[in-house]
């Protein structure tokens, strides 16, 4: 249920850039969604639809990129992939002290707008 307020914050983005670049209606919106978020992309899109009725963003399309949930090594520097849950330890050295750097990311990266009248 967390998509609700998550997906009124990205209407309410869209709709002020939109307005900001005088555009007439939202084509399209990219956005960019960790895979540690548990954020699902259906819900976002169930949500969206809804809430965008009547605003500049009606119809727009939803692009979402996953990023992938990364970790790095904090005793030999190594990067590598990981999955919840996050207790790991490096591949390489098979140290514990590990530092998540990626798959937390959440933001909306381009919006796609028609100015024509």
């Amino acid at each position: 249920m967390h998509e609700l307020p998550i997906t009124q914050g990205i209407l309410s983005v869209v709709v002020e850039a939109a307005q900001q670049a005088n555009a007439r209606q939202v084509l399209a919106i990219d956005i960019v969604i960790g895979e540690l978020t548990s954020i699902v992309d259906d819900s976002v899109q169930f949500y969206f639809d809804i809430l965008s009725q009547g605003t500049v963003a009606e119809g727009a399309a939803l692009h979402f990129h996953r990023e992938p949930a990364t970790a790095s090594c904090q005793d030999c520097g190594h990067t590598f992939a990981v999955s919840p849950p996050l207790f790991v330890e490096c591949p390489q050295c098979q140290s514990t002290l590990i530092r998540v750097t990626g798959g937390n990311e959440f933001c909306v990266q381009s919006i796609e707008v028609d100015n024509e009248s």
